[in-house]
């Protein structure tokens, strides 16, 4: 058996991509710190297509390395907050290890959790968003309502991922979506999952030289 998995880019080592879905130990600690730089050109394109307000509370769901929470809370002012949320322990660690001035000056909050129950009241964030991370949510459909419920009326929801579904191409994924039991969704699918889950105003944005997608939607 090969110790090495196509990626869809690249054939990397197994053991250490395994952890991209739930990063633990030595190896999650090195696929973090890979995940905060590698992700970064698609994050900053992603973030591009919505805009920040200065008293925006925000919730990232999956924070992972916690490079986004520093993003963003750095675009927010004195009554603004940034909130990261990951299942991994590592992640929660790594998180609050890189955000640790914003969190000692009250401005970002990490949280070990699931998104699928998350500890937080009815409609208390202005923005969600999830980068890489809706590949691996247990249930698609009803997790999406439990962000519905966390989010105010009207609120936006962004989700950006390095892979987009598209007919007949995704040969190359094989390996991966074995490995990590995952699920690379389409424009379609994005969307009408969003309208199942009381979303509206749909928005798609895809970088076809990577195959980038990030999608808006807001809480109807």
């Amino acid at each position: 058996m090969s110790d090495k998995v196509n990626t869809g880019n690249n054939m990397e080592d197994k053991k250490l991509i395994k952890n991209a879905r739930k990063p633990e130990g030595k190896l999650g600690h090195e696929i973090l710190d890979r995940m905060n730089k590698s992700h970064e050109t698609m994050a900053r394109w992603g973030v591009s297509h919505f805009n920040i307000d200065e008293t925006d509370k925000i919730l990232d769901i999956g924070c992972g390395g916690g490079k986004n929470l520093e993003r963003f809370a750095k675009q927010i002012g004195k009554d603004g907050c940034v909130v990261g949320i990951d299942y991994s322990e590592v992640s929660v660690e790594k998180s609050t290890d890189l955000n640790k001035q914003a969190i000692d000056d009250g401005k970002v909050k990490v949280l070990q959790g699931s998104v699928s129950e998350m500890p937080f009241e009815d409609e208390s964030f202005d923005i969600v968003t999830g980068f890489e991370t809706i590949y691996f949510w247990p249930d698609f459909i009803n997790d999406l309502k439990e962000v519905n419920r966390v989010l105010k009326k009207d609120g936006l929801v962004f989700f950006c991922n390095e892979a987009v579904y598209r007919e007949g191409k995704m040969d190359k994924y094989e390996d991966l979506i074995e490995l990590l039991d995952m699920k690379i969704y389409s424009e379609d699918v994005l969307k009408s999952a969003l309208e199942k889950a009381g979303f509206k105003d749909f928005q798609a944005f895809i970088q076809d030289e990577n195959e980038w997608i990030c999608v808006t939607a807001r809480k109807a």
